[in-house]
């Protein structure tokens, strides 16, 4: 099975999907740790002064429209090209944000299931940075609107099946 979760920055994409780790073994890496790791990095340590993949992942929050850029440039022959990448070592891509990278992937059919992860608290991403709808592409959604046991709650229910 091959899942994406998708939603704004801070909502709780990674929680959700380190729920999933703990609680069914499944595999995850996040967008932009796999941007930095395959070639984020390289782009951005000389202007930023990063010493570590690590030290550029973090700065990411400094720098969202930027990512959100790069990350264009580097699926612009092949839409699908990061999340090809990320699946090949992870089952479940968390923070896709790229409204044409997620119509490409649905196309070829890259993905069993999207999930979507809103926070009702926390303002909506800008559309620099994430112009993806969750109410439009999310076949579930999780209202994460309480505290972890409450997220927990939510994701063994929509994972019962498994």
């Amino acid at each position: 099975m091959k899942i994406l979760i998708i939603g704004s920055a801070g909502h709780g994409k990674t929680t959700v999907a380190e729920i999933l780790r703990e609680d069914y073994g499944w595999t995850f890496e996040d967008s932009s740790m796999a941007a930095a790791r395959i070639f984020l990095f390289d782009t951005l340590k000389d202007k930023y002064g990063y010493k570590t993949i690590e030290e550029c992942h973090a700065d990411r929050v400094n720098h969202r429209a930027e990512w959100f850029d790069h990350i264009g440039v580097y699926n612009l022959e092949d839409p699908t090209k990061l999340a090809k990448e990320i699946l090949k070592v992870s089952d479940i891509y968390v923070g896709m944000r790229s409204s044409t990278e997620l119509n490409a992937c649905i196309e070829v059919e890259l993905f069993d299931l999207i999930v979507g992860v809103q926070d009702s608290r926390k303002p909506r991403e800008s559309l620099s940075s994430n112009d993806l709808y969750i109410d439009y592409y999310a076949d579930f959604i999780i209202r994460n609107n309480g505290d972890l046991e409450d997220l927990r709650k939510k994701v063994k229910r929509l994972f019962a099946w498994r």
